[in-house]
This record gives C-alpha cells, structure tokens and sequence, in this order.
C-alpha cells in the first residue's frame, strides 16, 4: 500500500490550470499569426503594439468591447451554470462539506472574480472612454487592458471547466482534506489551539463521511481512499507530535464537544486527558464506524482499516505505549463488531493483521504485549466459535500457533506463556457434540510440537503431547495424514489471507513419526478409541 506524503504535496490542480491556459494562449496566438500571414495582413500588433493602439478607431473600439462584455457574461454564465452543477452533484454524492471545501479554494474565487470583473469591465469602459490626449501615456489603455480581460477569460474557459471536474473527483477532495488538515497541525500556536483543534477534528469526520457515503454506494476504491488517507494523516501526525505545543494536547471546550467524546464517561474523559492523544482516539473511533458500515457488504474497506491500524501500531507503538495500548481496543472493537454481525471472513482477516501486530512487538521486545495479543486472539475465537463461527477458533489457533512459532526464534522469554494461550484455546469447549470444530486446534498444536521437536525442547513438547493425549489418536492421525501430504501452502480457493492451515513445511514432516511415538508412549488404556467414532 502506498501513501502520499502530506509533508511533499503534489504538483496543485491551480498550477494546471495555469500551465493549461498558457498552452492555449500559445496556440490562439499562432494562430493568429498564421491567419495574418496567410492573409498577408500587418503583424504590427504583435511588433509594434504602441504604435497598433494609437492608430485604433475610437467608434469601432468601443463597439467591439460592447460585443466583448456580451460574451464575457455568456462566458461567465456557462462556468457558473457547470460550477452549481458538478459541485451539488458531489456534494450530494459524497459529503455535504464538499461545498464548502470547494467555496475555500482560492483558485475557484480567482477565476470567477476575474470574469466578474471582465464583464463589469466591459459594461463601464465604452462610455467613459474618449479620444486619448496628446499627453497620453498609453493611448486606447481602456481598451487594451479590457481586450486584454477578455482574451484571459476565453483562455481560461476550457482550463477551469477540467480544472473543476479535476477538483471535485472524490480522490482529489480526499487528498485535499487531508493536506489541509496536516497544515492546520503543523501551523499550529499557542494563541490558535481551539479553532486549530476544531479545523482538525471536522477534517477527519469528513474523511469519514466520504468513505461513509462511498461504502453506501458501493465505491469500495474511493471508501479505501478515504481510509488511507486518514492512516496517512495520523502518520504523519505522529512524525510531528513531539514538536506541537503542549497545548495543542489539552482536551478543550471544542473537543470535549465533540461527538467522538461527548458521550464518553467521566472515567474514560480523565484518561483522554491524561493521555493526550486525543485526535488518535478520534480517528480510531472513526475507524471503528467505518469497520461497523463495511462489515459484510464492503469487506476490503474493513480489512484495509485493520492493515492500517497495525502499520500504525507498529510503526510507533512501540514508542507510545498509550497509542499501542489503543490499537489493541481498537484491533478487540472490530473483531467484535465483525463477529456479531456474522462477518467471519473479515474477522478471520482482522485477526491476521492484529497477529502481525503481535510478532512486531516481539521484535521490539514488548513480550507482553505479544502475549496479550494472544489471550484476546484467543478470546475472539472462542467468541466467534459460541456465535456458530467455529472457524474463527481454528483461525486463532493458527494465528497463536505462528506467535508460538516466532517466539521460539525472536521472543523466547514469551513461548511458554504462548504455549499456554494455545494449549488452553479448547478448554472450555471439549463437550463430545463439539469435537470435529476443535481439530483445527489439535492440529496447530501438532504444528508446534514438530518445531519443538526439531529444536530439541523435551519440556515444552512434554506439554503439548500431554495435552494432545486427551484427544483421539484416530482424529490425530487423520490430521497427520493431512499434513504429510498436503503440499499447497496457499488455500484453494481465492481469498485474502489465502493461507492453508494444514501445510506442513516439508523439513518438519518427518516429525511427526516422533510426536506420535511420543503420544503412544506410555500412553493410558483408555487413549486409543473405537476408530468408528471418528
């Protein structure tokens, strides 16, 4: 996933329209070259314009600014009646705010000034022109600088028509509302921090309300535009935290009025305080709303919040613990609204993103965070399981399985309290009527104990075949059949994730002949079972 820079903005829709008008310019001007050469006329206008202006007719040039004013105010009329139109229409379509982003835009306030201003021109010129005096500094001035007006607007007509289309597609809007909001950060002072703070927050809910609006009409790319656009904000946020003033991380009147935090408790406004991360609450909470829209009908929105979610986490968790420790709620809120809503699939993808998540933190050293990641993946999926998803729990499985799995190469300090977390993930769900849904967790931690036995931990992997001896062995070997020869380690069918939870990387095969010598060594009577009640 890419991302603009908001510090380094792109080449601006004005700077277009500028290059745009000048391309035109150049082209009527040669054309009126040609014609006159063709012609055979005089290019006296061009070599001596002085000496063209004074040889001009007073009559003729006041009749021809009459005509000019005409068509400067059908001009005007035309941009305008487009304007009105493409601007409602995006408005309507996409967010409410959109007219006033577009009101704000100095170049909008330029273009249509200057017309207003030609077509005044035109109307005031004729009658207070008179013949030029002998004194004259420019004789026919009136007339130049009103042709002049008009030649521009023409010019500009065509540029500012695309220049609007360009402006108001929904990806530019985005990418604007996003700049804007960084420079109100970065310009933020001591005497501005309220209506600097209040610019911010209103910024990132029309953000959300773009990507609302897109996800309820079906335009997954402009609601995944949106989304990253709030995640590059808040990057880039976090890049400059440290150089705002302490004001700016003051919950004020402005912000406790806020919808995100009105209705917070009194508890939960202390520790917004405390905390001072405010606006990475703000937008989190904005995430989470848009998880709850996407759910079902607009699953790549929802699993895009969670990409994001994590390479913030991971990117600057690690340095924040209150931002790391607001993640894990968020990461904990989408599985849940995800869950209840019956979205398996998205939640099966979340939950690969917050595991992600888990081994970044192994790798910064944070093992408990890592652990606490695995007792929630682990409490999801046993949710899920409870709301007839067991799939969920064999995703969880997997997921704490290749936290096991990283731990015993980054993380050794976190393995035993991972293993834990995976040999307990069936405990309260072993009734009989419930077995077949728990075989995926039988056989991730099969999984785990091949890698124990490969690494030559006689303790853990005591732990595991003890565990593993409350099951079957006609189950176990099913499963072992289905490791040894299954070789496609991405799942059949297409999908996101797209991973095969029953691949087996080819140089542990070999030990699962051990971990079953083990199993049936000194195995009690009762452990072998009537292969029929399989």
């Amino acid at each position: 996933m890419t991302r603009s820079n908001l510090a380094n903005p792109r080449q601006r829709p004005g700077i277009e329209l500028a290059k745009r008008s000048v391309y035109l310019a150049i082209a009527s001007l040669s054309l009126l070259v040609v014609s006159a050469l063709l012609n055979d006329a005089s290019l006296d206008f061009l070599l001596h314009p002085l000496k063209w202006l004074a040889s001009l007719d007073q009559p003729s040039a006041i009749g021809m600014l009459s005509n000019a004013g005409e068509v400067v105010a059908a001009v005007l009329a035309i941009a305008a009646t487009v304007v009105a139109i493409v601007v409602e229409l995006a408005a309507t379509r996409y967010s409410h705010e959109i007219t006033g982003i577009f009101l704000r835009e100095p170049v909008n306030m330029i273009v249509l000034g200057l017309f207003v201003l030609t077509t005044v021109q035109c109307v005031w010129v004729g009658p207070v022109l008179t013949e030029p005096g002998a004194d004259a500094l420019l004789p026919h001035a009136g007339f130049a600088l009103t042709l002049g007006l008009v030649t521009i607007c023409l010019l500009l007509l065509v540029p500012y028509i695309y220049y609007v289309f360009t402006f108001l597609t929904p990806t530019s809007i985005i990418d604007k509302i996003s700049r804007d909001a960084y420079k109100q950060v970065v310009s933020v002072q001591a005497d501005n921090i309220a209506e600097r703070q209040r610019q911010v927050g209103q910024a990132v809910d029309e953000l959300q309300d773009v990507a609302r609006s897109a996800i309820q009409q079906g335009d997954r790319g402009i609601a995944m535009s949106s989304v990253d656009a709030l995640a590059g904000f808040v990057s880039e946020y976090l890049r400059v935290r440290d150089k705002l003033p302490d004001s700016w991380f003051v919950v004020t009147k402005t912000i406790a009025a806020d919808p995100d935090f009105v209705a917070l408790s009194a508890e939960t406004m202390d520790e917004v305080r405390a905390q001072g991360i405010w606006l990475e609450r703000k937008v989190l909470r904005r995430f989470m709303s848009l998880v709850g829209e996407s759910a079902i009908q607009a699953r790549d929105v929802a699993n895009l919040v969670g990409i994001n979610t994590q390479q913030i986490a991971s990117e600057f968790g690690a340095g924040n613990a209150n931002l790391l420790e607001l993640c894990l709620r968020a990461f904990n809120t989408y599985l849940r609204v995800t869950i209840t809503a019956g979205d398996a699939r998205t939640a099966y993808f979340l939950m690969n993103q917050y595991r992600l998540l888990g081994s970044r933190m192994m790798r910064e050293g944070k093992a408990d965070t890592a652990v606490q990641i695995a007792d929630y993946l682990k409490l999801y999926g046993q949710l899920g399981h409870a709301r007839g998803n067991p799939f969920l729990l064999e995703a969880a499985s997997y997921d704490v399985k290749t936290l096991v799995e990283d731990a015993c190469e980054e993380c050794p300090e976190a393995v035993d309290r991972l293993l834990d977390c995976l040999l307990q993930l069936d405990t309260e769900i072993k009734a009989e009527s419930e077995y077949d849904s728990l075989l995926g967790v039988r056989r991730s931690q099969m999984q785990v104990a091949t890698l124990l036995i490969q690494k030559g931990d006689e303790v853990r992997l005591q732990r595991v075949v003890d565990d593993l001896r409350g099951e079957r062995l006609s189950r176990l070997e099913r499963l072992r059949e289905v490791m040894e020869t299954d070789d496609n380690s991405q799942y059949a069918e297409l999908m996101d994730r797209g991973v095969n939870f029953a691949y087996l990387v080819p140089e542990r095969r070999q030990y699962l002949k051990v971990l079953f010598e083990h199993l049936q060594a000194n195995a009690p009577p009762s452990y072998e079972a009537d292969p029929s009640a399989v």
